[in-house]
């Protein structure tokens, strides 16, 4: 029976983060349903699920979650290799909702759970409730059958970090030290809580996120690990584009930093596609909801190749049928010579506000 940890930390019992580009168990995909969220009652988004969700499979073990409601119909249009499972949850973006695997060197594998208030809680969440969303990491190990760390008391998302699996971390001051997230939590704080419930000796702070992110400017928009020391950054050559503010602020950050061993970064520049604005067509199929955050036609989305995800084997890639795309590949290709990068047809979740990998989580190969 899995237990919940409650008097230690992984830090101290010798566990750490692996990095994404690491062995995987597995990954996990959230059915996308709600209609606040996903135009059109989620189909779109759906479509562009079970082209993910079956590729993984061709890598590595895939499961997706949905609710009781649409669980035949997610059975029936994902392949056989993927599997279904029923867990209820108030949105679709898993990567954030406070579910976090550490390993150690014997070969073990424990989760944290982290809390999660749907991106600001009532001040600034972009919905309500988010009461399963919160019960969601809790749900996930127990249905593994994985001890877990309960770190409830501190919020942090998936897609608010990137980390190396060597002790490193990146974070962004407006996400993570936003006091919609941890309060009046101060800086030192946050980095006491990730370093303990991560296993980690140094966080490297940017700035900001991409301009448009909904969620407060998470760095998953920003910049990866390809491997410890090398990085892929989001970027803009024209330096009137509003984005280029952002991402020379974070090149500048970077460039002059070390890791945790000691090591200078060597950075790789992936040129984001041009702006994209959800159209008014396609804002007409969002629901409107009293208790989640409106959407508007012609809203600029903070799209970017970098908003990916791992298997073993390979790396996926998003797409949004623009003329940098294939050049996104065949740089991340050379960068990754032993994976296989693909590049997927993902728009439709940036009409929604995340990406691959933002919709995705990593369960790792202890």
């Amino acid at each position: 029976m899995a237990r919940t940890i409650k008097n230690s930390t992984p830090k101290k019992d010798g566990f750490r983060i692996p990095g994404e580009f690491e062995p995987h168990k597995g990954s996990f995909i959230i059915w996308p349903e709600k209609g606040f969220a996903f135009r059109n009652g989620g189909k779109p988004a759906q479509e562009v699920a079970v082209i993910v969700a079956n590729t993984i499979a061709e890598f590595e073990e895939m499961t997706v979650i949905c609710s009781a409601d649409q669980y035949e119909n997610a059975r029936a249009r994902l392949s056989e290799r993927v599997r279904v499972v029923e867990i209820s949850t108030n949105e679709s973006w898993v990567q954030d909702k406070g579910a976090f695997y550490v390993i150690n060197d014997e070969g073990e594998m424990r989760g944290v759970q982290f809390g999660f208030n749907a991106y600001g809680g009532l001040k600034d969440g972009l919905y309500f409730p988010w009461d399963l969303d919160q019960q969601f990491a809790q749900k996930l190990f127990e249905l593994e059958n994985i001890d877990s760390y309960d770190a409830k008391h501190f919020i942090l998302e998936g897609g608010a970090t990137h980390y190396d699996g060597e002790g490193t971390i990146i974070l962004t001051e407006q996400c993570n030290l936003n006091p919609n997230r941890n309060g009046d939590m101060s800086k030192e704080e946050v980095e006491r809580n990730c370093k303990e419930y991560l296993g980690l000796d140094k966080v490297i702070w940017l700035k900001r996120g991409m301009l448009y992110d909904e969620t407060d400017g998470h760095v998953d928009d920003i910049c990866f690990f390809i491997k410890p020391g090398v990085i892929a950054l989001s970027w803009v050559d024209d330096v009137n584009h509003p984005q280029y503010p952002v991402f020379k602020e974070a090149y500048d950050v970077l460039s002059k930093e070390t890791d945790a061993k000691g090591r200078k970064f060597e950075i790789h520049k992936i040129h984001i596609p041009e702006v994209i604005h959800i159209t008014e067509e396609e804002n007409k199929g969002f629901d409107i909801a009293a208790d989640a955050a409106p959407r508007e036609p012609n809203q600029p989305l903070a799209v970017t190749y970098i908003n990916g995800h791992f298997v073993n084997g390979g790396f996926l890639v998003p797409q949004f049928n623009d003329p940098r795309d294939q050049e996104a590949v065949q740089i991340l290709q050379e960068l990754m010579p032993d994976r296989k990068v693909i590049g997927l047809p993902t728009k439709e979740w940036s009409l929604s506000g995340g990406n691959i990998h933002c919709m995705t989580l990593v369960q790792p190969r202890p």
